[in-house]
Formats: C-alpha cells, structure tokens, sequence
C-alpha cells in the first residue's frame, strides 16, 4: 500500500504519520509531500527515513491512497490530479465537504456509502465529527428536531502560528499573530472568517456537515463557535431537542454502546469530559448528560475530543482502513 501524507509537516500531517504507524497501516511505502520549501527534507516514519517531494512528484508516484491537509486551495487545485491519477484521496480541509458529489463520512455513521468510485472523500471538520458521533446514533432512536451547539475550540485547529501566538503572549514576547487580538487569558468568538448571514464559517459547517453526514436536511442547527486558549481538544455545549421524549439513563447506555465514543458522566465523583485528558486519545468524550428542564424532550451535553485525532487525523485514517478492508482501493 503506497501513501501519500499531503501536507506531512504540518500540525495534522504530523499525527497522521503518528496515527498511521499506531494504527499499523499497512504502509508499504510513504510519500511525504509538502510545500517547495520543505522539499528534500527528511521525515522518520517507523524507522526509515523518506524524503519529502513536492506535489507533481507525488502525482507521478501513483500512491493507492492520498491523505490531504494542506489546505483548501491545494486540495482543490491537486486532488483531481492525484484522482486522475488512480490514487484515492482523502481530504481533510473544506474544500469538498459539500460538494453533492463528494461523500462526508465519519466512518462509525456512513462509510456504508463509499464505494470504488469515490476517488476524493470529504474528511468532515473538527467540531462537527465529535458532535455528530454523538448525535447520530440518539437521532435513530429520538429523531432529533433541533441542535444548539457552543464551541470552545482548542488554538490547535488553527494550526502551529497559533500555538506560537499563545506561547509568546505567555511569556510576554511579541511575536507573528494568528489571531486579530490576543488569545492568552482571552476567549475570541470568531472561528474562521463571517459568512453574509453575520455567523462564522466554522459555526456555518457545523449547521450544514451535520445535516449531509446524518442525512437528514430537516435537523435545524445553529451554533456559536469560540476559540480559547486550550492545547488538548474541542469542547461543545450541546443541546439537543427530540421528536420524541426519552429516559436520560437510556441516552447513557445507547452512548456507552457506541463505537468511539467514551461516557464520563459521574456528578458524584467530579468525571466528566475535559481536553486536558482527551489530548492525545481518539475517542469522542461526553458528559453532564441532563434533561433541559425548560423544553420538552429536550438534553444538554458537554462533548470533547482532540480535534488533531478523531476531528482530522485518526478519522482520515479509519476511512482509509475501511477503504482497504472492503477492497475498495
């Protein structure tokens, strides 16, 4: 199995290359691929040294699969060439999520629609992944009308300037800004740039990525989306309405037996989901599960997970074994 990481030095291509050596993906042989600047570099990779190569390169390599994280404007600049190609590309930014002709898939939900012909599958965003991987299996059951979300997202999705931005202010050096104002000690209510309708693209992804990998356009979502200054994961106040009402020790059991995701919802002993001990795991973590005693049939929820693993890098990656194991690349 040949594979190309696309973007393998950057925050995200560098725990794909940590996941796919966890995960023991059946590597043959790895393509790192990354901008003209880094190419001739050299990556480690279980042992063996590879040298990064630029994007025509990786073309002309013909790999089985393409992992992408480079960005919107390279994937929809390259992703067709690497298709043309025969490779399988599996991207990770924006740039084809809601294309109607491209799938969003979360594997625990939807791998069931890929098929041969799939050669560029939609990897969808962060924020929505661990949300959905909760929501999707509890819309089976309750049928969900309504989605409130607010999201306290970690500066990890914004990439390695943010994370510099953040260490500087902490020890009082000016430095290069990802943001437009400070992060240290500050809470930034904007996460990527305003669409016309006054909400953020991020908060305009959770409404629609939602609605195409759950399949239903009637789920109404709206949502504020918050950057904070937190390294290990996202975290989501969620409310949820249903058509139908529930018991909420059923919600934790459906949950509890739901692939990937992890309940930690003990009031008693002070457990619940935080990003200080979701950095670095895969599972989607929830709790504070508890009925909205304002609204019918209505639940509030806390949902983390490390928006580096199952929100970008390990969710690449299970799609790409599902591909695999069904011999479908």
């Amino acid at each position: 199995m040949k594979v190309a990481v696309v973007g393998a030095t950057g925050m995200v291509g560098e725990v794909m290359l940590k996941v796919l050596a966890e995960r023991n993906f059946p590597v043959t042989e790895l393509i790192p691929v990354a901008s003209e600047k880094s190419v001739g570099k050299e990556i480690e990779f279980k042992g063996i040294n590879y040298k990064v190569v630029g994007l025509q390169t990786a073309v002309d390599m013909k790999a089985d699969i393409a992992l992408f994280s480079a960005g919107g404007e390279t994937s929809l600049a390259w992703a067709p060439k690497f298709a043309e190609a025969g490779t399988t590309v599996i991207d990770n930014s924006s740039a084809w999520r809601m294309d109607p002709t491209k799938k969003l898939i979360v594997p625990e939900i939807n791998a069931s629609e890929l098929t041969k012909d799939d050669k560029i599958i939609a990897n969808p965003n962060c924020s929505t992944i661990q949300m959905v991987m909760v929501l999707a299996p509890l819309h089976k059951k309750y049928n969900i009308k309504r989605v409130i979300v607010s999201t306290y997202q970690s500066i990890t999705g914004t990439g390695v300037k943010a994370v510099q931005q953040l260490e500087n202010e902490y020890v009082g050096v000016k430095g290069e800004m990802a943001y437009k104002y400070q992060i240290h000690r500050n809470a930034i209510p904007q996460c990527d740039s305003f669409e016309d309708n006054g909400y953020t693209k991020e908060e305009m992804k959770l409404v629609r990525e939602t609605q195409k990998i759950i399949g239903d356009k009637s789920i109404a979502v709206t949502a504020t989306a918050i950057r904070i200054p937190v390294v290990g994961g996202h975290s989501e106040a969620v409310n949820v309405e249903f058509s139908n009402d529930f018991d909420v020790n059923e919600i934790r059991n459906i949950l509890h037996h739901t692939d990937g995701v992890t309940v930690q919802d003990n009031i008693d002993t002070y457990t619940y989901p935080m990003p200080l001990y979701a950095q670095g795991k895969d599972d989607v973590f929830v709790g504070r599960i508890r009925r909205d005693e304002s609204q019918a049939n209505s639940l509030n929820m806390w949902i983390v997970s490390d928006n580096l693993r199952k929100g970008a890098a390990t969710n690449t990656i299970q799609i790409a074994e599902y591909l695999v194991a069904n011999n479908l690349v």
